[in-house]
């Protein structure tokens, strides 16, 4: 059959009474179903008619058979399939029966879908082809859409795996819970191609899940930050219109290279500009949100995965958005964007990819941006509350506290408190199967390991602020006895009105106790991390905000709002038992209080940062210096049982706390054993709940915080100070400064051929280091 002619007239009438692609699809199907009913073609040959002309058409464009990635090719099959059905139509069938078909379809109710039309397979169909389709099943009653689940489950798997997800455990997930219409808003927020990472399909699933199924009250209460994503495609497009493919292979690079190259390499990351579409997709977003604060967020297409988090590997930035100028506006978010995408060049994430065997997988990075959730307050624009809370407690610092009812961190303000380990500051540690029960004890500890700083976005100077908590309270502050409680001396005294005098703002301390006590907040979150983990089927973890709606009122409401949710990252638990009868003279290190559990045997060396030593670093070269050896032993000791043990916050932000490690420096370690005392000014607040933390769950590395000063602490400084220091004859051109601050243990040295073994029992908050004559053989 020669192919004949389009007939112009049929064209101009479809295109003049249709406009929208959805109709032009259930138009064209009716259009092949009275082709298919009345014999004119049958299906299969009208298909082969398909394939025939596509070939055809990369024979003329001088495209290999088989050149076409899936898409075009299912592009190009797509275009032939309209055009033949337009032609065959307009040759042998009258206007009038397609003039009947528009009218038909323009005054349905309700779509139709036509189960003869068998050139729709989801799986290699457009993707504009695929909306339509779940754009039909959408707009359907629910006693409709039963008549067809197995269709549109099968549309869902494909649209999950083409713009969410690919992995099959979140496929498998996501199909069941997320809608067609959370799809179709999925698809209408996303600018340019590619998936929309890990992160954002980790708060969609998990909003769906509990606005699904959880208790009446919780779905009244659970919120979602309003959301828009950009494609992980868009990085390389990124990336090639401004040069920068050149550094595509960072990740092959030893990492002495990376850590030197990515000055330059962020630096020219911050100078690109998007292609203009994207620019014009990303200004006109912009227009519509006005001056609402904003999170730029990473949303890489391995983050939040189930078995590795990527947690806090790649940078967020708050725009407090607020310049008059769109175009400053449009700088500002594009440059976020764009230190973001560099981010995922840096040192940190690209061993931690290394380490877990992924530097092969092709990374993008899509980005998800978020509205800031907050209230303002004068000037100032941040949460009543935000943190992290888990649905397992890995960390009990009491028998009674129950592991399967899970954990919260919390700070006032934004939750950058919460997940970083910065500053001389900490959050309030809940563990919800007994929320008022602390790990400290007196009103002084309370006081001291309370929350001293906020993080805040200043709207009239539109900046990312810190600033002490003093300089922000105010006494009209609607939630004010919900956060604060009132330093008395030698007690903490609730807020029984809200009125505080003036002189008495300094004695206000963060400590959320009417929070926990009179708000259903603890409920409420220990039910959402029990569902959110029977439907994940494996514990998690979540970023959120929570407010007060009715702060007044003698039953105040809360309302939570899921940030993120990813799988937790949590240690296998054994049963650790530690040994009643170990001799005196064996046991280098005893520690009472928060422990983890678990065990570390056959420990070979003890790489030790002397407190007093570290205390004499006082410039950043000393300190770089330092963190520099610690990084080149870590690789050294690759494949052997070592720690690390030094003064106050391993991974701390703030080198005046700690250490300043990242995980590229310590991933090798088994365990961080973090030293606090009065003598050396550092408390050694355990890390649990950040994001270093969740790096160290994952690499098996346990982190125990040990009180120097308190009474049943053991600390065998024979060991620590009186041992050889190996490290000269392990490091060359060791700066001077570092030789009495920096010590390397060879364990056989304290005693001939014994190793140390580390144990660690939750239940009993105790951890021993001992050495003995072989690995450890105990359960």
């Amino acid at each position: 059959m020669t192919m004949p002619p389009p007939v112009e007239p049929l064209w101009r009438i479809y295109t003049t009474l249709v406009k929208y692609p959805i109709l032009r699809t259930r138009i064209r199907a009716r259009m092949r179903q009275e082709l298919f009913k009345r014999g004119i073609i049958t299906p299969q040959d009208f298909e082969a008619r398909v394939r025939e002309e596509a070939i055809l058409s990369q024979q003329r464009e001088g495209v290999p058979r088989y050149g076409d990635p899936e898409d075009v090719w299912e592009a190009r099959r797509e275009r032939i399939r309209s055009y033949l059905t337009d032609v065959y139509f307009a040759t042998y069938l009258p206007i009038e029966l397609f003039e009947e078909i528009v009218k038909e379809v323009l005054a349905e109710k309700r779509p139709q879908v036509l189960d003869m039309d068998i050139t729709f397979n989801p799986e290699v169909a457009p993707f504009s082809t695929l909306m339509e389709y779940a754009s039909l099943y959408a707009q359907m009653p629910p006693e409709e859409q039963e008549k067809h689940q197995a269709h549109i489950q099968e549309i869902k798997a494909s649209i999950i795996r083409r713009i969410i997800s690919d992995q099959l455990a979140y496929v498998t997930i996501a199909r069941k819970w997320l809608t067609l219409e959370d799809l179709l808003t999925i698809a209408k927020r996303k600018i340019g191609p590619g998936k929309i990472g890990g992160k954002a399909a980790g708060v969609v699933l998990a909003y769906r899940i509990l606005k699904s199924y959880a208790d009446p009250d919780i779905q009244q209460h659970i919120r979602m930050p309003e959301s828009y994503f950009i494609g992980a495609d868009v990085i390389y497009a990124f990336m090639t219109y401004n040069d920068l493919m050149k550094w595509a292979d960072q990740k092959y690079k030893p990492p002495e290279k990376i850590r030197e190259e990515y000055p330059r390499l962020r630096e020219e990351f911050l100078r690109g500009r998007f292609p203009p579409d994207i620019e014009n997709a990303l200004r006109e977003l912009l227009e519509h949100i006005g001056k609402r604060p904003i999170i730029v967020r990473s949303s890489s297409l391995l983050e939040d995965n189930f078995g590795m988090s990527f947690a806090g590997k790649y940078e967020s930035h708050f725009l407090p958005n607020q310049e008059d100028d769109l175009e400053t506006r449009l700088r500002n978010l594009t440059r976020a964007i764009a230190s973001v995408y560099a981010s995922a060049l840096s040192l940190d994430p690209l061993l931690y990819r290394r380490e877990r065997n992924l530097l092969d997988y092709d990374e993008r990075l899509a980005i998800l941006l978020q509205f800031v959730e907050g209230e303002r307050h004068g000037a100032y624009f941040f949460p009543q509350a935000a943190g992290v809370a888990f649905s397992r407690n890995l960390f009990r610092w009491s028998p009674q506290i129950r592991m399967e009812d899970g954990f919260v961190r919390m700070v006032w303000g934004l939750g950058t408190r919460a997940v970083e380990r910065v500053g001389d500051d900490y959050p309030r540690l809940v563990a919800l199967s007994h929320p008022t029960l602390r790990p400290e004890v007196t009103a002084q500890e309370i006081r001291r390991y309370s929350q001293r700083y906020i993080d805040l976005l200043d709207l009239e100077n539109n900046a990312y602020k810190t600033l002490p908590i003093h300089e922000v309270i105010h006494r009209q502050y609607p939630v004010l006895r919900y956060i604060f409680s009132l330093d008395e001396g030698g007690y903490l005294a609730p807020l029984h009105s809200t009125f505080v005098p003036q002189a008495r703002l300094q004695d206000l301390v963060v400590t959320f106790d009417e929070w926990l006590r009179r708000t259903p907040f603890v409920s409420r979150m220990q039910r959402i991390l029990k569902t959110l983990e029977r439907y994940y089927e494996r514990p998690v973890d979540i970023e959120f905000t929570a407010c007060i709606t009715n702060p007044r009122d003698p039953h105040p409401e809360v309302d939570i709002t899921i940030l993120q949710c990813r799988p937790q990252s949590h240690f296998q638990e054994e049963p650790v038992h530690i040994p009643a009868d170990l001799p005196e003279e064996d046991v280098v290190l005893e520690t009472w209080g928060v422990v983890p559990h678990g065990r570390v045997e056959g420990i070979t060396h003890v790489i030790f940062v002397t407190p007093e030593g570290y205390r004499r670093l006082t410039t950043s070269a000393h300190r770089r210096a330092l963190i520099h050896a610690i990084h080149q032993l870590n690789a050294l000791f690759k494949g052997k049982s070592f720690i690390c043990v030094g003064p106050g916050r391993w991974g701390t932000r703030n080198p005046d706390l700690g250490v300043s490690v990242g995980f590229a420096d310590i991933y090798n370690a088994r365990a961080l054993i973090e030293l606090s005392s009065r003598r050396f000014g550092i408390a050694a607040e355990p890390s649990f709940g950040t994001h270093f933390f969740q790096d160290l769950i994952e690499a098996r590395i346990y982190p125990l915080a040990v009180d120097l000063d308190h009474p049943r602490t053991r600390f065998a400084r024979a060991f620590f100070y009186e041992t050889p220091n190996r490290l000269l004859e392990l490091l060359e051109d060791v700066p001077e400064s570092l030789r009495d601050v920096l010590r390397v243990i060879r364990v056989k040295d304290y005693r001939a051929a014994r190793t140390l073994t580390l144990l660690m029992n939750a239940d009993e908050g105790r951890a021993v280091a001992f050495v003995e004559t072989r690995s450890s053989e105990r359960r």
